[in-house]
């Protein structure tokens, strides 16, 4: 695809910050590699070898009875006996971390939270959970949850910033007295509320955070539509008989993107630390799952294992200063003063 002049300059631009365009990449490879934590932790092995066939417990369900024991049921690697028979009959290849995120490791030989070791790189959390194993889930969970909130919101609020530029008057009148009463109610406590009276997940707690994560983008889009809706090239389009939802996101929406897209990765950070908040209170992800927050507030009732909240930090550190330098980088290539 052919660039435009406008775009080539963007794309320099862009280029042209360097600690913006090297946190991209540095995130970006992060987040691959969390996509692929199942390859490198995990409490299956990646290959076995045994009496001469090869076995892929990633992706088969292999029962303990092709390994010499007793049990239908799928072979437990970690157990000493399985363990021993594919040794003395074949090879094993484990992935790095020998933990998945909810991997309990009963040999510690400190009780809970035990601290850094050759098995336990960062340690174990109050349950025996691998402190690097949970962090690489839940950076994971946190980065698509932020992305995925993200979308939605800015779906929401560009088509809602959109119909009140556009068509102004009772409609824009109307929509900005709803947005002043809806952003008046207190966010955080509604979102306690809600999350108290139901079973949180993934997407109960995606949806309850939309409800509020739209509204950022209405007024920037909104500003955009009210000004290019009597430029010349719109009043053009209305009398060659183009319809209303043509000229909206056809013609008026690639020049409203331009102020849009600088805000996308303070949105994406903001998702990423509502998640986090939520699990520190206990109202984010179910019990179990892999969450910064959660092990944040691990570290703050286990103060004797200081490895919990500093690992917790450094990750949530490391992931928001990227993405605020890439929003920065974001913003120096839609900005037009910038050659």
């Amino acid at each position: 695809m052919k660039l435009t002049p406008i775009q080539r300059r963007r794309l320099a631009n862009f280029r042209n910050n360097r600690r913006g365009y090297w946190s991209l990449w540095i995130f970006l490879a992060l987040f691959g590699l969390s996509l692929l934590g199942e390859l490198w932790a995990n409490e299956k092995p990646l290959v076995v070898s045994y009496q001469g066939e090869l076995y892929f417990p990633l992706v088969q369900e292999i029962p303990e009875e092709t390994f010499g024991g007793f049990l239908p049921t799928e072979a437990d690697y970690r157990d000493a006996f399985v363990r021993d028979e594919i040794e003395d009959n074949g090879w094993i290849l484990w992935p790095p971390i020998r933990f998945y995120y909810n991997t309990i490791n009963y040999d510690l030989e400190t009780p809970s939270p035990a601290p850094p070791s050759t098995d336990n790189w960062l340690g174990t959390d109050g349950q025996g959970r691998d402190v690097v194993a949970r962090l690489v889930y839940g950076f994971r969970i946190s980065v698509v949850f932020g992305l995925t909130l993200t979308f939605f919101s800015c779906l929401v609020g560009v088509v809602a910033g959109a119909i009140q530029g556009y068509y102004g008057g009772k409609t824009d009148l109307l929509g900005q007295r709803f947005i002043e009463i809806w952003s008046g109610l207190p966010a955080l406590y509604l979102l306690i509320i809600l999350s108290s009276i139901v079973k949180p997940n993934f997407w109960w707690l995606l949806g309850i955070m939309l409800l509020f994560s739209w509204m950022g983008l209405v007024d920037v889009v909104r500003a955009e539509f009210l000004r290019a809706r009597n430029f010349e090239y719109v009043k053009a389009a209305r009398a060659l008989g183009l319809s209303n939802r043509l000229i909206m996101f056809k013609h008026i929406l690639p020049n409203a993107m331009v102020a849009t897209l600088t805000f996308v990765p303070f949105i994406l950070t903001g998702a990423i630390t509502g998640l986090t908040s939520l699990d520190f209170l206990g109202f984010g992800l179910p019990p179990g799952s892999p969450s910064l927050g959660e092990l944040i507030a691990q570290g703050k009732d286990n103060l004797h294992a200081p490895w919990l909240g500093m690992s917790a930090f450094i990750t949530l550190a490391i992931m928001l200063t990227l993405l605020v330098f890439v929003g920065e980088a974001v913003r120096d290539a839609f900005d037009p003063k910038k050659s």
